[in-house]
């Protein structure tokens, strides 16, 4: 997908990736890509007692829910709050922005997500530990930060 010309529409003018996972339950009408945009739209639906993605931050991405309809709760660094539909919820890069957001109503939690790009984008997840590296040109890394090793590691010239 390019973002090469006006994108226009309501949710349903949109193709939807649909995830299942656990406790992981959604779909995302994406507007705008990440690349080649400044910003990622997409519309975002997340199942009754589900949430769309774990708690997690980004180093270099401000991002922001506007809430279109049903209920949900918002978990931070400085604790957990209720969204409902006419707010907004703006999280700025770095762990002071970490997020999760569970939708707590009967009904699916709709929101717009607009995030600023990045390219790469390198995500935390606190409560797992990991980091993630996306970037558009190779494949997206995960790791578990235990894994870590020094910055001379395995290179030949530094024996």
């Amino acid at each position: 997908m390019t973002f090469d010309q006006v994108a226009h529409g309501g949710q349903e003018d949109f193709d939807a990736t649909r995830v299942e996972r656990g406790g992981f339950v959604f779909a995302k009408h994406v507007v705008t890509p990440k690349e080649g945009s400044q910003l990622h739209v997409s519309f975002m639906e997340i199942a009754p007692g589900k949430s769309a993605f774990p708690y997690h931050w980004h180093a270099g991405i401000t991002e922001a829910y506007v809430i279109l309809a049903g209920t949900g709760r918002v978990r931070t660094p400085g604790g957990e709050f209720d969204v409902v539909p006419g707010q907004v919820v703006v999280f700025p890069p770095g762990p002071a922005g970490a997020h999760r957001m569970t939708n707590t109503g009967a009904e699916p939690l709709r929101y717009v997500d607009l995030d600023t790009t990045a390219d790469p984008d390198v995500l935390g997840y606190p409560d797992s530990g990991k980091t993630m590296a996306y970037t558009s040109t190779r494949t997206t890394t995960i790791f578990r930060d235990t894994d870590r090793v020094d910055y001379y590691d395995g290179e030949p010239d530094a024996e």
